[in-house]
């Protein structure tokens, strides 16, 4: 069975990113478009934020503690939207259950989809070691997060889920 991926909309060239623009598209996710593989989402915007809209971040903490109730999502403008990034990040994990999707290719230092490197929290520019909401969530469920930076890696990936190794 062919392995679906979920990819967020940005690094596909949807106007989505919270300042109006995209990120992509990137040739790799236009080929697995093409071969039908890409279940697209964005978690913010399927949470009920509008495009554009004010940056956040998470102060003092990253996607986990958002997801246990001890870090909250704040704008730039003070605005707590740890709501609309949770209601996105279940959204993912009922697609990836869905589809049974054990790749997801997600926005690199995104406070939603960020997998390796998230700011931290201080609207400064400053990255810190850590992950978004969404990012979090997939990874306690078992999905094998990748970020567009690591399209190389997420292909390996992906063919050792098509093709694992015989016993």
């Amino acid at each position: 069975m062919m392995q679906k991926i979920l990819v967020s909309r940005c690094l596909l060239g949807h106007l989505v990113r919270y300042d109006g623009g995209a990120s992509g598209p990137y040739a790799q996710l236009s080929r697995w478009q093409d071969e039908g593989r890409v279940v697209p989402l964005c978690p913010e915007v399927a949470g009920g934020l509008p495009t554009p809209r004010a940056a956040a971040e998470i102060p003092g903490g990253q996607g986990a503690q958002v997801l246990e109730g001890l870090a909250r999502v704040i704008t730039t403008e003070g605005e707590d939207v740890s709501e609309a990034f949770l209601s996105g990040a279940h959204q993912a994990l009922e697609l990836v259950r869905r589809h049974a999707i054990g790749i997801a290719v997600l926005k690199a230092n995104s406070p939603s989809c960020g997998n390796l490197l998230a700011y931290d929290g201080t609207f400064s520019g400053v990255k810190v070691r850590g992950e978004g909401v969404t990012a979090a969530l997939l990874k306690q469920a078992g999905v094998q997060v990748f970020s567009e930076l690591e399209l190389p890696e997420a292909l390996i990936a992906l063919q050792r889920l098509e093709h694992p190794a015989a016993p």
